[in-house]
């Protein structure tokens, strides 16, 4: 289900740029080493469709080879390895922050999934008896709103559910649907640090405040508007046809409303904690993730009931997902240890850095945006926190200029193979190169030209 996360809201400083860099061995022999092994672990991950291999198992073997090989050539070359040793310590802390923070909020997605909460709406959205252009609208609002809580990925997938539900075979509604759902959920969660992987990064290295990032709304939501504007008109204003009689109703089980109290609990403690304490943003997940299994606890000793249970809701969690973000961080943390991101920050002084980091969006439309974003903190390029907003802005919506260039468009072909595919994805792509553009200009005007 998971390709690459998430969404969902989750917690890490990968600031391992700052740190002073004592060795440049970029264009040695362990260097280009370890960028061809980068680069052909990568084609195997991008690949994963055409070899059948879950693109967790190269990402983790690039991660873990690399720094071996440069443990090896520092020893044969007798270079200090002391180096090595807290580099190494530092970013398996970061990582550790991270699998933590997603630890928690993918335990609360599953225990909001196991007690109807997604699929209650998915009922009341379908029944109300909406054509398909209000569904597509209802439909891709949800997706904007609901991203910057639940994550891109998660929305995405349980939205395009919901077009399956209203119509598995018309494709002039399910394919403007789905894209309007995949560049909603990508836009939406942008402007929150709970809403991508990304965000979640750039907040949690100090780039940019909370609250900051709410300044991204007016960019996300008209850059997003006017693409589903555009798509809007090729969905057909009819009602669709299902017998709304043959759908069984579902409503949120007992316990159901609480958890969700209990998740925005949460969220709220993971932002006071991190701004206020200085503490990271895990802990406060962490401890909200308590507060839930003390509230099973007692919700199971009050109904006479051992049903629910916050363990098996943690058994649910894809941990290829947390593993990849393990291999995919790793392998990004050796390219900046032997040097190479030391180019990257360069660039930002050669083309300036609007130019570069509107660079960054296409780039996430091809690669992913997490090694994309992980690398531009590594590289660590002197930048105000506009421009921590913008490329946090393109590197969040580009991925949604190509179909697989987003873990919420991986998500939704999976969903909808056969339907929902990188050509019919195309066909429309110039809708959303619109709306990206727009976003931009959105950027440019509130933050350089209106100085908001």
């Amino acid at each position: 289900m998971i390709k690459i996360l998430f969404l969902l809201c989750f917690g890490i400083s990968l600031s391992l740029a700052s740190q002073t860099h004592e060795l440049n061995l970029a264009f040695s022999a362990l260097g280009i080493g370890i960028l061809v092994i980068f680069i052909l672990g990568y084609y195997f991950i991008a690949s994963e469709e055409k070899y059948h291999i879950n693109k967790t198992k190269p990402a983790l073997f690039i991660g873990t080879f690399s720094f071996i090989v440069i443990g090896i050539y520092m020893v044969i070359n007798d270079i200090d390895t002391q180096i090595l040793e807290e580099n190494v310590n530092h970013l398996i802390l970061e990582i550790a922050q991270i699998v933590f923070f997603l630890i928690a909020a993918m335990t609360f997605i599953e225990a909001l999934i196991e007690r109807s909460v997604f699929e209650t709406l998915k009922y009341k959205l379908v029944t109300k008896g909406y054509t398909y252009r209000r569904l597509f609208w209802l439909t891709g609002c949800l997706a904007f709103f609901i991203s910057p809580i639940a994550d891109n990925l998660t929305t995405a997938l349980i939205l395009s559910t919901v077009l399956l539900t209203i119509d598995k075979t018309n494709k002039d509604f399910l394919i403007p649907g789905a894209i309007n759902i995949v560049v909603a959920a990508n836009a939406g969660g942008a402007w929150s640090p709970f809403g991508d992987i990304t965000t979640l990064m750039v907040w949690t290295a100090k780039k940019a405040t909370f609250f900051e990032f709410f300044a991204l709304f007016p960019a996300s939501f008209l850059g997003w508007f006017l693409t589903a504007y555009l798509l809007s008109h090729y969905v057909p204003n009819i009602q669709p046809k299902f017998q709304q009689d043959s759908l069984e109703k579902v409503e949120i089980k007992p316990g159901g409303k609480v958890f969700i109290v209990l998740g925005f609990l949460t969220i709220a403690l993971a932002v006071f904690i991190h701004s206020i304490c200085d503490l990271p943003a895990m802990w406060g997940m962490i401890f909200g993730l308590s507060l839930l299994s003390l509230y099973i606890y007692f919700f199971n000793r009050k109904n006479g009931r051992k049903d629910l249970n916050v363990f098996y809701y943690m058994t649910r969690i894809e941990m290829d997902t947390l593993l990849f973000f393990f291999g995919i961080l790793s392998a990004v943390g050796a390219l900046h240890f032997v040097g190479w991101l030391i180019y990257a920050s360069n660039l930002y002084t050669i083309f300036g850095p609007t130019s570069v980091n509107i660079g960054v969006g296409f780039l996430s439309a091809i690669v992913d945006n997490v090694p994309v974003m992980s690398a531009v903190l590594k590289a660590n390029p002197s930048m105000d926190d506009t421009q921590w907003l913008l490329v946090t802005l393109t590197a969040g919506i580009g991925g949604s200029l190509i179909s697989f260039g987003s873990a919420a468009g991986v998500g939704v072909m999976g969903k909808m193979k056969g339907i929902y595919t990188f050509n019919t994805h195309l066909k429309y792509a110039w809708t959303i190169l619109i709306g990206y553009i727009v976003s931009i200009l959105i950027w440019y005007i509130q933050f350089q030209i209106l100085k908001l």
